[in-house]
């Protein structure tokens, strides 16, 4: 049977280099197939790109790759790979993408803006999952950079796995996850919202007057005004409705499409 045929896209001729040497010289053989049949495969690295144009003129002149392994950080943008990985499944969806970057690291304890850089390496995975990706692997490896990363995404979609995730993305994504499930489990011990706390926070996402909530819900100005105490209270920000409403929305407490605006005269 047919090598299994791999291109890739880096902005650094070393890292390209290096890849492809490396990884044809050690002619790797995988199985590929499902219970019905299996062949062992080589993989074998066709060709490497500078850039995003390079090879798509090239796919004009020759059969699309198995596997794409693109360089997520690409020419100075964080993200650029993914704009390359999007032409290239909306064009030639049979191809396998694998994304190949040293951001998916996991966090260090104490490192700062922590959650936010699970936030974002989240954020930048979802987003490659959505453009076609299916398999995530970090250029970093104890003792420097290694090619098993990529022969072992390989080998695992070989097999049939729809996805795979190198360590480090694996655990980044897993903290990211049980921090996920800590707010909603936190979400549903504190948050038990009456009907009425619920339709205070909508009205004022609706931008209501305190006057108009009051007569909305049929309460006075002293009753609304400590139901608005309390909720930021238990919502940990300052008493102020924006803060409510963005900490509320951000929860999954209410959803902008249940917010109705009352006729302004």
């Amino acid at each position: 049977m047919d090598n299994i045929r791999v291109m890739m896209v880096d902005d650094e001729p070393l890292i390209r280099k290096v890849v492809k040497m490396e990884m044809n010289s050690r002619a790797v053989e995988v199985e590929s197939g499902n219970e019905d049949g299996s062949v062992m495969r080589r993989v074998e690295m066709v060709e490497t790109f500078p850039d995003g144009p390079s090879l798509t003129a090239a796919l004009e002149n020759t059969p699309p790759p198995d596997y794409l392994l693109v360089d997520m950080e690409f020419q100075g943008e964080p993200t650029g790979g993914l704009l390359i990985a999007r032409r290239i499944h909306e064009r030639y969806p049979e191809v396998k993408i694998i994304i190949f970057s040293g951001r998916f690291d996991a966090p260090l304890p104490g490192e700062e803006d922590r959650l936010g850089r699970l936030h974002d390496i989240g954020r930048v995975v979802m987003e490659a999952l959505s453009l076609g990706a299916s398999a995530f692997v970090s250029k970093n490896a104890v003792g420097g950079f290694s090619i098993e990363n990529i022969l072992r995404a390989i080998a695992c979609l070989e097999r049939g796995e729809r996805f795979y995730f190198n360590y480090p993305v694996m655990l980044t994504l897993k903290e990211a996850a049980e921090r996920y499930f800590r707010i909603v489990a936190n979400h549903d011990l504190d948050f038990n919202l009456s009907d009425n706390e619920r339709r205070l926070l909508l009205l004022e996402a609706a931008g209501c007057t305190a006057a108009e909530i009051s007569n909305q819900l049929g309460e006075s100005d002293k009753a609304i005004q400590e139901r608005q105490k309390d909720l930021s209270r238990r919502l940990d920000i300052v008493n102020k409705s924006a803060a409510r409403v963005a900490k509320a929305i951000s929860l999954g407490l209410i959803s902008p499409a249940d917010v109705h605006f009352l006729p302004r005269l």
